[in-house]
């Protein structure tokens, strides 16, 4: 008994290493896709050792030396420094930290509850309570995600975790819109009806038959949604509604650099092209996700 548990393992273990292989060799035909991945990987290692590789960690916090301010990029600030000295390379490292944190969160609070609405409503397709899920969905869909992150965050007081909640709350109606066009697609299909006559609870239904069918397109969106809500996010910290200083913010430094264009260029510049580039990596992985789930499903 030991020994077959042993081989059913060995064999399962094998048939997901080919997958993962056959996946990778898929992925790695689009060089762009390769190097968002590289891109997005030294990203990721920079701000998880923010603290080790950037020249002032200090200057990611409360800090301000004015014999050192404006002062253009050199061997001893790559990207200069801002009006009050601190040193601009450094902070934008430590950005890119809180802008990932944005993102993880704000697709974490926002894509359960719409995959779960989406699943269900899918499953009741044609009832009341397709009717009810969808229509509420429609409402949320109908204004703007900046306008309505506008008006939560106005309201609230400005700070990074108010910033995620009022982004995470307009977020889920877009999965919950495509969970339904995925899952409403394979209602009536034969192992649906199997699991159904065979007595499987709806949960089971749900979550064990339709869910898995749905995760291709699912985590391929979020990945391209990270660099939309990276940017919807420094939107909000650019008109003042994020993260309130001296929190090392892409959209706030970006707002202070513009004040003192054109002549401390680097001050916007550097910051801005940070978030250009995060957001170009996610979506060249996103679309060589697509490609490759695209693909599998052929």
């Amino acid at each position: 008994m030991w020994q077959e548990k042993r081989a059913d393992l060995a064999a399962s273990f094998a048939l997901r290493r080919r997958g993962l292989a056959k996946g990778w060799y898929k992925f790695s035909r689009n060089p762009l896709s390769v190097v968002g991945l590289v891109v997005l990987v030294v990203i990721v290692l920079a701000t998880g050792l923010a603290s080790y590789i950037t020249p002032y960690p200090a200057h990611a916090g409360p800090y301000t030396n004015f014999k050192a301010a404006g002062q253009p990029p050199s061997w001893e600030h790559l990207f200069g420094t801002d009006r009050i000295g601190r040193d601009v390379f450094t902070r934008v490292i430590f950005g890119y930290r809180f802008s990932l944190l944005l993102g993880i969160v704000v697709l974490g609070l926002g894509v359960a509850p719409g995959v779960i609405l989406g699943l269900i409503a899918g499953y009741h397709r044609g009832t009341w309570v397709e009717t009810t899920i969808m229509r509420v969905t429609d409402v949320f869909l109908a204004v703007p995600p900046l306008v309505l992150a506008l008006a939560i965050t106005a309201m609230l007081t400005p700070s990074l975790l108010n910033e995620m909640f009022a982004i995470a709350l307009l977020w889920w109606p877009w999965y919950c819109r495509l969970v339904f066009a995925v899952s409403s697609s394979m209602r009536n299909q034969f192992f649906i009806r199997e699991a159904e006559f065979s007595g499987a609870s709806e949960a089971h239904i749900l979550f064990r038959e339709m869910l898995p069918n749905c995760l291709a397109p699912i985590l391929t969106k979020m990945t391209l949604d990270m660099g939309i809500v990276i940017l919807l996010g420094a939107s909000l910290s650019f008109v003042g509604l994020g993260a309130q200083p001296p929190t090392p913010c892409l959209g706030t430094m970006v707002a202070d650099g513009a004040k003192r264009l054109p002549g401390e260029w680097w001050s916007t510049i550097f910051p801005a092209l940070a978030i250009v580039l995060v957001i170009l990596a996610f979506n060249l992985v996103g679309d060589g996700l697509r490609d490759v789930f695209a693909v599998e499903e052929v």
